[in-house]
């Protein structure tokens, strides 16, 4: 059907799921003529059971690891066929499939300079498998992989700069979006498909489950982590920061204080104080602070 949406109901993402609106929000903005290499994680599990799917375009289950070489033989044969002007080609993976198992075949689809969009759902754990700590975890949140005890504040490494490490390579266009500003979210799929080459777009999912925050709160939450500056929203063309959301800055104790996961740090000022310094460097290194 014409007007059929490209992302279904019907799909058994948990309720409150940030990943399922962002998906829905990527595959309507890149349209119809979209293939898509996903990879094993949360969204292949709760959109593809099979023999049901809820994607609305082509679409293909790789494994853990290799959405983006999947997506790198999808558009050579395109090209072979003389096709690839006319249908866009998006590799995915959630945080753990993109920032530690899938980093070498993401690498050499940018560093091979491959004409495709990769997305990051990042909801900063592996929640399909049991809300292990992943690279994307960010600093002092507590994962089941994460040292336990009362004396623990929880994951203890900084969130892999992943943005940068796609920069570094190259690419034309890097961005990262939130299911909060589902506008912005739209607006940089629409731009980053306009653009020839490789693109990276990296955006914040809440999880209500691995997060443990109510599940009509996933605006709330998704929007709180890019008014503290913990998650910054900004647009890298050719290597030079083009735009970026600027914010009046909130305190990060009420983007944790919204989540279960950050629960044991509430009482602990000294490990809050290292996370609002995390933020205030992140508006200071983007310049996100909205002057009066």
């Amino acid at each position: 059907m014409e007007n059929s949406p490209l992302f279904k109901s019907g799909h058994t993402a948990c309720a409150g799921c940030g990943q399922a609106i962002a998906a829905r929000l990527v595959v309507e903005a890149a349209g119809a003529n979209t293939i898509i290499a996903n990879n094993t994680g949360c969204l292949e599990v709760f959109s593809a059971k099979y023999p049901e799917t809820a994607w609305g375009v082509p679409w293909i289950h790789s494994l853990f690891e290799n959405s983006a070489a999947v997506a790198s033989g999808i558009e050579a044969a395109l090209i072979y066929l003389g096709k690839k002007d006319t249908i866009n080609v998006i590799a995915q993976g959630g945080d753990g499939g993109t920032a530690d198992i899938g980093l070498q075949a993401l690498s050499g689809m940018l560093e091979r300079g491959h004409d495709i969009l990769y997305i990051c759902f990042d909801n900063e754990a592996y929640e399909n498998t049991g809300i292990q700590r992943s690279g994307l975890t960010p600093y002092g949140t507590n994962t089941t992989t994460s040292p336990p005890g009362k004396q623990s504040i929880g994951n203890f490494r900084p969130k892999k700069p992943m943005p940068e490490i796609a920069l570094a390579h190259g690419i034309p266009y890097v961005a990262t979006a939130s299911a909060g500003f589902p506008q912005d979210l739209t607006r940089k799929v629409k731009k980053a498909i306009s653009i020839k080459g490789p693109k990276y777009i990296q955006v914040h999912v809440p999880c209500p489950l691995g997060w443990r925050h109510e599940t009509n709160q996933m605006l709330t939450v998704a929007k709180l982590a890019v008014e503290t500056g913990l998650y910054p929203l900004f647009e890298y063309e050719n290597g030079v920061l083009a735009n970026r959301k600027q914010i009046v800055p909130k305190p990060v104790q009420e983007y944790l204080k919204s989540q279960g996961r950050f629960k044991h740090l509430l009482d602990n000022p000294e490990e809050i104080k290292k996370i609002q310094e995390i933020a205030d460097n992140n508006i200071k290194k983007y310049n996100l602070k909205l002057e009066a």
